[in-house]
């Protein structure tokens, strides 16, 4: 059996990932969280998601338990599984999880930073903090709804470039993540609010919008003030380069993309807002 191993720090999206990592690489079998997933569908184990405390969801992950770890190697070898991908928190991990369930050692060592990029792992690391969302590679139909009392929702379908179904995944609130911070979408006006105040002999605040569904983009309307003593595009990049840094250092979100629409212009600097 060919081994492979994802990498990565809790809350960096690896789970979200899998589906699509796993096919682009023709790996059929994964082992997530306590999981035997092949072809999108669990086939058995149980997640470390349905854990009640952190400890035993780590012990969960990792098949601490002699009849899971045996109904998950059954599995494996009746459905003569060739190539296989461990997902873990680091290669140390990855290693437990294969010499617990007997595995051949691991060849292939891959990390979250070499499937997702950077905004991409900063923008899953805000979700889990704000909004306290895991991700379960496996159909909302096949999540245990009675034992798991918890709210529950449908993640995403899961395509590939040819528009190939490759499965679907579960959003969960598991009982061991306890707490989240709630911060309001006015707070990302009011830090463009503020920025832009920096610029207010050049540009006027109109509207702001922000997207953090995917990868993270911010649309931004203003009207620059004329008569106009500057090169706008340099101008107008530098307010760009304020914003990314301000919501990087502040939110810790990496803005993939930062859009400004210049919609009039307007006599006089002063800003009002």
């Amino acid at each position: 059996m060919e081994v492979y191993a994802l990498s990565g720090s809790s809350g960096t999206g690896k789970s979200t990932s899998a589906l699509s990592f796993a096919y682009k690489k023709r790996i059929p079998a994964i082992i997530d969280d306590g999981l035997l997933i092949l072809n999108g569908q669990k086939i058995a184990g149980s997640s470390a998601k349905f854990e009640k405390n952190y400890i035993s969801a780590v012990k969960r992950a990792t098949f601490f338990d002699d009849q899971h770890k045996k109904e998950v190697q059954q599995a494996i070898h009746s459905h003569f599984i060739g190539k296989i991908l461990i997902i873990g928190t680091s290669d140390k991990m990855a290693n437990l999880i294969a010499k617990r369930l007997e595995l051949s050692e691991i060849k292939h060592y891959y990390y979250v930073e070499n499937i997702r990029s950077s905004s991409e792992i900063k923008i899953a690391q805000y979700v889990r903090k704000t909004e306290g969302k895991h991700v379960i590679p496996i159909p909302y139909k096949q999540v245990d709804q009675n034992f798991f009392k918890k709210l529950i929702y449908k993640g995403m379908e899961v395509f590939s470039t040819k528009e190939e179904r490759i499965g679907e995944t579960t959003i969960v609130y598991p009982d061991f993540h306890h707490g989240t911070i709630k911060i309001h979408k006015k707070v990302f006006k009011q830090l463009v609010e503020y920025i832009c105040v920096n610029f207010k002999e050049f540009v006027n605040y109109e509207s702001v919008s922000i997207h953090l569904q995917g990868l993270p983009t911010l649309n931004l309307n203003v009207s620059i003030s004329f008569p106009i003593h500057n090169n706008i595009l340099e101008k107008l990049t530098a307010l760009q380069m304020e914003i990314y840094q301000h919501f990087l250092d502040h939110m810790n979100i990496e803005l993939y993309a930062i859009n400004i629409s210049v919609i009039k212009i307007e006599k006089g600097s002063p800003l009002r807002r």
